[in-house]
């Protein structure tokens, strides 16, 4: 038998990014099998290279029904070149769950079994336990585990048909996704608080300090504002030429994702900084956060986020204020929906715009005592919009 490592992801700083990455690095690649629960676009780019320079020898089992799996994760393995089944269980009550990544050569192989998806979370951010193991072709017990699972999961198209399907086409993940049975990362389902209450919860326990720098997901809404901003300025016969897809209209309460912060500071927080002369500002600078580079977050808010609220003159010269419905959720614990104030500056010539600072800010106002709180310092904030209802909205720190 082969050599074998243990990876501990998070509580060690090996990723199974770097160690899935180090599969492809045999000589003379005869088969890949990528075999997982859930996939989405972010996992699909951190091992887009590898999947791309070896495509024509690469298998991908994916689970979808499952609420994870994305529309345009699949999208891209097909794009890539990859060979696509998606596994459909007929059942939410039942996940196909393996993580298999598997690469071999005519007298090598390496393997890695655990717990990682293709995800930013299962490749680096969450805390995840695989076993790699090194595989010699040439020995007998080896050469056995390796056709097992080839063998185990060659066989599923044949013997599931009506469950596992070979995907060639872009028009069947389109039909999957009509079915609910792939999502679009433009939304997401709200955040699912595990409880409520109506007082700050008695809750010291700090977010766990990994050892990996956490991969963050691109924003959808975000970036779609970024592309029309491009495709402005874009020649008049180029964009004629782009055909335009409407989306396929949202089945029940979907939210997008709209904002993320930065880690969160004793000043987001409305918090004194011991020491200081600083006043508490009682509000957030809804700034750049991890908005993409396109994004110009000093109109961001005010024309799209915000865009469908009243906006009316504001209590000082150059700003204009409006209000909307917010639901609270700090660390999985909903403390219900409140009204709050956002207030834009619109002047373009003062040194906050000159110098790319936050033109628009939340006033936390009635919950200011949920969030004024040590233990959510270091943590990050969420704006969520409700499809359904652009005046709507969730605020989830976590």
């Amino acid at each position: 038998m082969g050599n074998k490592k243990f990876i501990l992801q998070g509580f060690t700083p090996k990723s199974h990014r770097d160690a899935i990455a180090g599969l492809f690095k045999i000589d003379e690649i005869q088969r890949a099998i990528v075999s997982v629960a859930f996939v989405n676009s972010g996992g699909v780019k951190l091992l887009e290279a590898e999947f791309k320079k070896h495509s024509a020898k690469t298998t991908a089992f994916i689970g979808i029904r499952n609420d994870i799996t994305s529309l345009q994760a699949a999208k891209r393995l097909l794009d890539l070149g990859v060979t696509l089944y998606v596994v459909d269980t007929g059942s939410r009550g039942v996940v196909y769950h393996p993580k298999i990544y598997l690469v071999r050569s005519k007298g090598k192989a390496k393997l890695i079994i655990g717990s990682a998806n293709l995800t930013p979370g299962g490749l680096n951010n969450n805390i995840e336990a695989s076993v790699l193991v090194d595989c010699d072709m040439t020995d007998a017990a080896d050469q056995l585990l390796v056709e097992s699972i080839e063998k185990g999961l060659n066989e599923q198209p044949t013997e599931h048909p009506k469950n596992v399907l070979k995907i060639t086409t872009a028009a069947q993940l389109d039909e999957l996704h009509e079915k609910g049975l792939l999502v679009d990362e433009a939304t997401s389902a709200p955040p699912k608080p595990a409880t409520s209450g109506s007082s700050p919860a008695n809750d010291s326990v700090p977010r766990i300090k990994l050892k990996l720098p956490p991969i963050r997901a691109s924003i959808a809404a975000a970036a779609k504002v970024a592309a029309k901003a491009t495709a402005k300025k874009a020649p008049a016969k180029k964009a004629a030429a782009v055909k335009a897809t409407a989306p396929p209209a949202a089945v029940g309460v979907v939210f997008e994702r709209v904002w993320e912060s930065k880690e969160l500071t004793r000043r987001d927080l409305d918090m004194p900084i011991a020491g200081t002369k600083t006043n508490r500002t009682g509000s957030v600078n809804l700034d750049k956060g991890l908005l993409d580079e396109g994004v110009d977050h000093r109109h961001y808010f005010r024309d799209n986020v915000f865009v469908s609220l009243k906006w009316s003159p504001g209590r000082r010269p150059n700003v204009e204020e409006a209000y909307a419905k917010f639901q609270l959720i700090v660390k999985g614990v909903s403390y219900g929906e409140f009204d709050l104030r956002i207030a834009h500056s619109t002047n373009i010539a003062s040194i906050t715009y000159k110098q790319r600072n936050a033109m628009t800010r939340l006033s936390w106002g009635p919950i200011r005592d949920f969030i004024a709180r040590p233990d959510l310092i270091g943590r990050s904030l969420t704006l969520y919009r409700d499809t359904a209802s652009s005046k709507r909205f969730v605020l989830e720190i976590d």
